[in-house]
């Protein structure tokens, strides 16, 4: 399974310059909307240094990051619920991801016009969320019209429905998120069925010009949204970073680092996005490769050893754990074996971050 992130917001805030950036895959980039009619899909690797010191240290032919899928999905407009700009296609494409990466204007262009009239980024999120919201609101009043008839027909399960689906557009109508409305495991239950956007995980993405950068008011503006919000908020210089990619990795470096940055804004989005996700990485040392794998937090050692193979999980035996930081710290598998550092597990064991795992299965 591939973890999709959908790169939305209005048209021309350059959200096929940030997907270029991760990606490398060269998207059209035009200065007109909706340019990008069909989604642009792209899997990225997830920065991981762990990995790279198990490379430094077990020296093995091959190594494999964990990735995640980003998807340039066309800008939305005002009216996008009612259709407007192609936009219940749209809205059904953002449906399809697991988050939403919201990406918002900070710069300035005369070549490339803003579809609002002006600079205004946060005017430019409360359009693109109120469109999200409305759409949820408009399947969940679909959704109303089945469960009140289930309820009335005394289906307790249907009213029971009823009364989560009753709260959460109550919370919509006032302009908060479902995700938000700190719904129980037995709400969300009920919500299976409606695919909500304002249940996905959510941060924004500043695409700044150089000025803006160093402190301008659209950002500034943008960082107090985000706060009042508690959204995370990822600076990036789309267009820079584009530019950099074609540059060698030394010329790179010293070149963020005039801007006082320690990595690309396009690293930091990504493992930002991992974060919201919930995702914890593990590792496996299968002959010639170590491979990192992505799991959600709270996996059990079964269902991970699917993610390698499903005959692992299907002949599941038990799961032979070290942690990174003793292998790291020992220098070595055996040593940590002799260190007594390894330990073993059964089905319901729960995968941690940053372990290194050797499933043992029956074929």
């Amino acid at each position: 399974m591939s973890w999709r992130c959908g790169i939305i917001g209005l048209p021309n805030a350059g959200k096929s310059t940030i997907f270029n950036a991760l990606t490398g895959a060269r998207a059209e980039v035009a200065i007109y909307p909706f340019s990008t009619i069909s989604p642009n899909s792209g899997v990225v690797p997830v920065p991981d240094p762990r990995l790279a010191a198990l490379g430094d240290l077990l020296k093995p032919q091959k190594l494999t990051p964990a990735t995640i899928e980003f998807v340039d999905v066309a800008g939305l407009i005002a009216g996008a619920s009612q259709g407007e700009g192609l936009g219940n296609q749209f809205l059904g494409h953002i449906r399809e991801v697991d988050l939403l990466v919201h990406v918002v204007r900070c710069f300035a262009s005369a070549q490339c016009p803003h579809p609002l009239g002006n600079l205004d980024p946060v005017r430019d999120v409360e359009v693109v969320d109120t469109e999200l919201l409305l759409a949820d609101l408009e399947i969940l009043g679909r959704q109303r019209l089945k469960w009140e008839k289930r309820a009335k027909s005394g289906d307790k399960v249907a009213a029971a429905g009823l009364a989560v689906l009753t709260r959460v557009e109550a919370g919509l109508n006032e302009g908060k998120w479902a995700r938000d409305l700190k719904l129980s495991p037995g709400d969300l239950e009920h919500l299976k069925a409606t695919p909500l956007l304002s249940l996905k995980p959510y941060l924004l993405v500043a695409n700044l010009s150089e000025a803006e950068f160093q402190g301008g008011p659209h950002y500034l503006a943008l960082k107090e949204l985000a706060a009042s919000r508690q959204v995370p908020l990822v600076p990036i210089l789309g267009d820079l970073e584009v530019e950099l990619q074609d540059f060698p990795l030394e010329e790179r470096q010293e070149f963020l680092a005039g801007l006082g940055l320690t990595e690309p804004g396009i690293q930091r989005l990504i493992k930002e996005s991992y974060r919201l996700l919930g995702l914890v990485t593990f590792y496996t040392i299968v002959g010639p490769e170590v491979r990192a794998w992505d799991v959600p937090a709270g996996t059990t050692a079964p269902r991970a050893a699917g993610k390698v193979h499903s005959d692992m999980e299907k002949g599941f035996i038990r799961a032979e754990v070290m942690n990174f930081d003793d292998l790291a710290a020992l220098g070595g598998a055996a040593k940590v074996r002799e260190a007594g550092r390894l330990h073993v597990e059964g089905r319901d064991y729960l995968i941690q971050d940053g372990e290194i795992v050797l499933f043992r299965f029956q074929r």
